[in-house]
């Protein structure tokens, strides 16, 4: 039986879990999901509802309940996947889209972690600005990731366990916090405050679903611990009940807060709520515990990095090393880029995560069509690792082109800060992108599979009648 250090580096890298290394259950994902969302980041974006989107409070509690809980269903599948695969979400990419054709959708990934886990140092930052003013930020900045990278140096035991702790200190900060606003006149008085508008309504329930998505890129980081036979169900009802329960609760708070105090931003606002003392301990404790759950950025995007460079260089194994080296790179990359917070570079990149999430829309209906519908979980992982991509090659043109399609259909309905399509403007504004990019590439990839096979590359193993997954060549 494993007994878990909790100060021990871990060995394992992008290999895949070997079965005497397999430990966890549902209980403890639930924990790493719940405390990841524990965020100011989180309460800064629900307040949207009530302050940009100009949303009754109800009207808001509603868009973000159900937009969180559609889009978890399609994040939680893919976590789901860890415990059958034992590697890395981004590296169960190859089997659809080809070693070096994965290697673009990795690609991706990366920036986007790198984006939030700057987004996490800047929000964590200005939380404890609020709280005072004088305090130097490029130090609080500099701490922060310095925290981050401690943690995430351990590796998974450590990350998952600070992330558990976050979730329970968290947790008792939101319910004092949930208690200031319920007790403030001014949210009782404004509830009704603001227009609903199916604009307004669908955005926020946009920002639900998207929120969601964008933690299917490392969802299986997490979950390929558990147990091959018996962590699936676990996995899908961990992840799904922590990170749609967490995120919903803290962006109905925020939400809450935008509509009780107005003229400042969420953090400072609630600070004012719930006065000098529980106010400073809320936004230091929110603070402390985002810096430390911003390891789960840092360490799968170390993960996604060593996939990206092991994908070009035949017969190497990443290590403790070589982990250890690209998560501090990737470090010194995100506090770089929180620093330039205020140029333009930095606005720019920022608003650009928006159309990174665009693009990885389609690989996440790629993924799960072809793991639930047409391979059913039947996957020869060891070659994942073939210098020339094994059975599913170096590129998958089929699955590439399906992909290309996919992002491409979204483009008439996207609506972001710098580019709004045709589509969406004769909309209103509404973004529906995200449903045209899953639907459309599932579709298509469907067809494809069972109307020219060969174009995705598929054996003569994987066929559309229900059987029992299987992991070949383990």
């Amino acid at each position: 039986m494993l007994r878990s250090r909790l100060f021990e580096i871990e060995q394992e890298s992008i290999a895949p879990i070997p079965a005497e290394a397999r430990h966890g259950r549902s209980r403890e994902l639930f924990t790493i999901w719940f405390g990841m969302n524990m965020t100011p980041l989180t309460v800064v974006t629900g307040a949207t509802a009530t302050t940009l989107l100009g949303l009754p409070m109800i009207a808001s509690i509603i868009a973000i309940f159900l937009g969180h809980a559609i889009g978890g269903i399609a994040m939680a599948l893919h976590a789901a996947q860890g415990p059958q695969l034992g590697v890395p979400q981004m590296l169960q990419a190859r089997g659809q889209f080809g070693s070096r054709g994965a290697s673009l959708i990795v690609a991706v990934a990366i920036l986007m972690f790198v984006g939030y886990f700057s987004s996490n140092l800047i929000v964590s930052s200005d939380s404890i600005a609020a709280l005072l003013p004088e305090a130097n930020g490029t130090a609080m900045i500099i701490g922060c990731a310095v925290l981050s990278f401690i943690i995430a140096a351990f590796g998974y035991n450590l990350v998952r366990k600070v992330t558990a702790l976050g979730a329970y200190v968290v947790g008792a900060l939101v319910l004092v916090s949930f208690a200031g606003l319920l007790a403030s006149g001014d949210f009782w008085a404004q509830m009704n405050h603001g227009e609903f508008t199916w604009t307004g309504f669908l955005a926020m329930l946009a920002i639900g679903i998207v929120w969601q998505l964008t933690y299917a890129p490392y969802v299986s980081d997490y979950s390929r611990y558990m147990p091959a036979k018996s962590g699936t169900k676990g996995a899908f009802w961990g992840t799904y009940l922590g990170c749609v329960t967490s995120s919903a609760v803290l962006m109905v708070l925020g939400a809450g807060v935008g509509i009780a105090v107005t003229g400042v931003d969420s953090m400072t606002g609630l600070h004012g709520l719930l006065g000098p003392v529980l106010g400073a301990a809320v936004l230091v404790g929110f603070a402390l515990v985002a810096a430390a759950g911003n390891s789960v950025n840092a360490y799968c995007s170390a993960l996604c990095a060593l996939t990206l460079v092991e994908t070009f260089i035949s017969g190497w194994r990443p290590g403790i090393k070589a982990r250890l080296v690209t998560s501090l790179v990737l470090h010194v990359l995100g506090v770089a880029l929180a620093l330039t917070a205020a140029t333009s570079f930095a606005s720019s990149y920022f608003s650009f995560l928006s159309v990174l999430l665009y693009v990885l829309i389609p690989w996440s209906a790629v993924n799960l069509v072809d793991y639930y519908v047409i391979r059913h979980g039947s996957y020869a992982v060891d070659e994942f690792y073939a210098a020339d991509g094994g059975r599913y090659g170096r590129w998958n043109a089929g699955a590439l082109a399906v992909f290309a399609i996919g992002v491409l259909a979204q483009v008439p309905f996207m609506a972001t800060s710098f580019y709004t399509g045709v589509v969406a403007e004769a909309m209103g504004g509404i973004d529906i992108a995200w449903l045209v990019g899953l639907g459309v590439s599932s579709l298509v990839y469907i067809v494809i599979a069972r109307t020219a096979p060969g174009l995705i590359r598929l054996d003569s193993e994987a066929r559309f009648s229900s059987i029992e997954p299987q992991i070949h060549g383990k």
